[in-house]
């Protein structure tokens, strides 16, 4: 003859489901469909970001505001791209050691190029026209 489940042996499983569900429902929440990406925000209007040499040769900077990342991989040479992620559509946080950074889910973006260096994030960043007018950099 089967015994009856202890009450606690009951509560614990319930807890152990009901975590499990939480946890398929926020993870559901942060992805998207498999191969689509999150569209980028591309500047309407002609955006000033200011001055040109603010962005290092060899290097980039980050426009949190403004949701754009700039690069200039050589002398004169500048590229921008959207600095929102194409996973979950998080804005890229930090730049370290020529990488751009999405705090959510970690994804990692050479920023030079936009290429994705680390996932889960399913595309690079979209490159956004950028060029200089007066010493000022004007990304749209």
């Amino acid at each position: 003859m089967a015994q009856p489940a202890a009450r606690r042996t009951v509560l614990k499983g319930a807890a152990a489901l009901a975590g499990a569900a939480g946890a398929g429902i926020s993870l559901a929440a942060c992805s998207t469909e498999p191969g689509s990406t999150v569209d980028a925000e591309k500047p309407s209007e002609p955006l000033d970001l200011g001055a040109a040499e603010a962005v290092p040769v060899g290097g980039a900077k980050l426009f949190r505001e403004q949701r754009l990342l700039v690069s200039q991989p050589s002398a004169g040479q500048y590229r921008a791209f959207s600095a929102k992620c194409t996973h979950a559509g998080c804005i890229l946080d930090k730049i370290e050691n020529g990488e751009g950074n999405c705090p959510c889910h970690m994804s990692r973006f050479d920023v030079a190029t936009g290429k994705v260096l680390a996932g889960p994030a399913p595309s690079p960043l979209p490159e956004i026209p950028v060029k200089v007018e007066g010493g000022k950099l004007i990304a749209g």
